[in-house]
């Protein structure tokens, strides 16, 4: 859910004391619309996450690492020249409205004392971050709204700032009292749902919010003005509002998967939604997005790559279908090879013009009569030649029809593994090795001309601690399982792979040690939720000593074969993958 006005008021307040005279050391733009601001602190150092995201839009302190682009953005730069070593002065949000203001004091070109402010508008799809001067001009902006765009305000370099117009006909819930509280509910319709009058008479208040006071007011989500206690009503909604002073933040969760967050216990769903309270907002937010905006960013920037191999992909398929409709005709051809025999024991009674042939098919055990169609243009000897040309071009294309197949199906069977090692891709760099790969193996063209980009060293496997505290290492991608599996992987360490399922190369590192049964099982889980079988239950999984896997000359990436293996059934879960994550390594 975008964050309210509410929540960010309570969060605002949370990480205010600790922003106040905090120095900006570094400035990174890990996402088009997201910027960290590493900053030194009177607690220590602290990562700022602000994004301007539509469907995200937040601040927050966050331990989550974020890979950043090669080249840093413009917007980024611009933030560099002049907020580079800056100090946050001030924060403050205008009452229950989305918006943060984070006044700085930086030196300028001359080395003068010069105030700026950052202004995060967390608005949804109107969001924004925006760099002002002292004078309250734009110097810069990350979403540029003109006069075509929004007749209300226009955000342009250039341009003096202003803020968001409010809502006349809204309250500050924060500010009202009871007797303003019951002069607006006696002037509401009394068949209203509450929920939606709360929404619609009061600012800063999300759905969720407003459906929490009227359950605690005594009502169900969708109940009337009329069949609730007015005072309860009252009281929840002050308990609601006094409670932005005293936080517990809390996420709802639904079979492990995030579902919503606010400021405070949600009791609106009973035991229907799971509910986890957090120390501070700043790792609720981590754990809520974590996934979400991981999944987004790797999605948005794969989306390329996945459509050109998907239709790449699709392309093969069709390809096969066709070559395998080719190949049951080659198989009849003994029929022309028949005709072209019949022709030439029968040519003594034909004539140049006959359309068909009926003679005994000496071949047949019972001597019936067989007709072979004849061209009436081609003499008998002619048609004859023509039967056989018939039957040697099917023998040939049987052949390498067949080769074509198998080289087709290999081929098919690589472009799904690189499917779904795109849907495993955790950042830019593995889209990047992915994308080297398919060039390599002449699937996608190389550009002409490729920018010059700063090289990278070659991405690491994830790594995961069994419980006995054995390392284990899984593939990313198909060069990187190669890479893990025949140059990294010693010949006594284990090798786990789905069965006849495309997934990752998973290392259990023994050292030719013989593995616990729980370290065995732990792997064998890993295998199973990185490949496409994720989430399912009784996973095939084979595993063997790495010396039992061989690569073929001239297999595809990440195409093996293996010998004297094992197999088990196993259901992995997150919470099981999650837990192997977080263990420290050698303990």
């Amino acid at each position: 859910m975008p964050m309210d006005a509410a929540t960010l008021t309570a969060l605002v307040q949370e990480i205010q004391p600790e922003l106040e005279g905090a120095k900006i050391d570094k400035i990174f733009q890990p996402g088009r619309d997201e910027l960290i601001l590493a900053l030194r602190t009177g607690g220590g150092n602290r990562r700022l996450l602000l994004t301007a995201n539509p469907s995200q839009p937040r601040l927050q302190f966050t331990a989550v690492s974020r890979e950043n682009p090669a080249s840093p953005p413009m917007f980024c730069m611009l933030l560099r020249k002049h907020l580079t070593g800056a100090k946050i002065r001030t924060v403050t949000q205008p009452a229950m409205e989305r918006l943060v203001d984070l006044e700085l004091e930086c030196r300028d070109e001359l080395g003068d004392t010069v105030s700026r402010h950052l202004i995060l508008e967390a608005m949804g799809r109107r969001a924004n971050l925006i760099l002002t001067d002292a004078q309250g001009r734009i110097t810069d902006c990350i979403r540029k709204v003109d006069g075509e765009l929004s007749q209300l305000r226009a955000v342009l370099p250039g341009l003096y700032y202003r803020l968001p117009p409010a809502r006349e006909d809204k309250q500050n819930p924060a500010l009202t009292q009871e007797e303003a509280f019951m002069e607006l509910l006696n002037a509401a319709p009394r068949e209203a749902v509450a929920a939606d009058w709360l929404l619609d008479r009061y600012s800063g208040l999300s759905p969720l919010l407003c459906r929490e006071i009227v359950c605690r007011g005594g009502g169900d989500a969708g109940e009337r003005l009329n069949c609730l206690d007015r005072k309860a009503l009252w009281q929840a909604f002050r308990s609601v509002m006094e409670q932005i002073h005293t936080p517990q933040p809390t996420a709802l969760l639904r079979e492990g998967e995030y579902k919503d967050f606010s400021y405070l216990p949600i009791v609106q769903y009973g035991d229907y939604y799971e509910k986890r309270t957090y120390p501070d907002f700043s790792s609720m937010l981590d754990d809520y997005y974590a996934q979400r905006e991981n999944t987004q960013r790797v999605r948005q920037k794969g989306m390329s790559i996945t459509k050109q191999v998907t239709n790449l992909r699709n392309r093969v398929r069709r390809k096969l279908q066709a070559q395998q409709k080719e190949l049951e005709a080659a198989r009849n051809r003994e029929q022309y090879r028949l005709d072209g025999d019949l022709i030439t024991a029968n040519l003594y009674r034909m004539q140049k013009g006959q359309r068909s042939l009926t003679a005994v098919d000496y071949y047949d055990p019972e001597l019936r009569e067989r007709t072979v169609v004849l061209d009436p243009l081609l003499t008998p000897q002619q048609n004859a030649a023509k039967c056989y040309k018939k039957y040697n071009k099917a023998k040939t294309a049987d052949v390498m029809l067949r080769e074509q197949i198998r080289q087709g199906i290999g081929e098919l069977d690589y472009l799904e593994s690189v499917l779904e090692t795109l849907n495993r891709a955790d950042g830019e760099r593995d889209l990047e090795e992915i994308r080297s790969e398919l060039e390599a193996q002449g699937c996608l063209r190389a550009p002409k001309e490729r920018k010059k980009q700063t090289k990278r060293p070659a991405s690491k496997p994830m790594e995961f601690t069994s419980t006995a505290g054995l390392r284990i290492s899984v593939g990313r991608n198909n060069t990187q399982n190669d890479r893990l599996t025949c140059k990294m992987a010693g010949k006594g360490d284990w090798w786990f792979h789905t069965q006849g399922i495309h997934g990752a190369h998973v290392i259990l590192w023994t050292e030719g040690a013989q593995p616990d049964d729980k370290s065995v099982e732990e792997a064998a889980c890993l295998a199973a939720w990185f490949s496409q079988a994720q989430g399912s239950s009784r996973v095939p999984v084979d595993y063997t000593p790495v010396k039992y896997v061989k690569k073929p000359g001239g297999a595809k990436p990440g195409m093996v074969v293996y010998t004297t293996y094992r197999t088990m059934l196993v259901s992995p879960q997150q919470a099981q993958v999650s837990a192997l994550a977080q263990k420290p390594a050698g303990k």
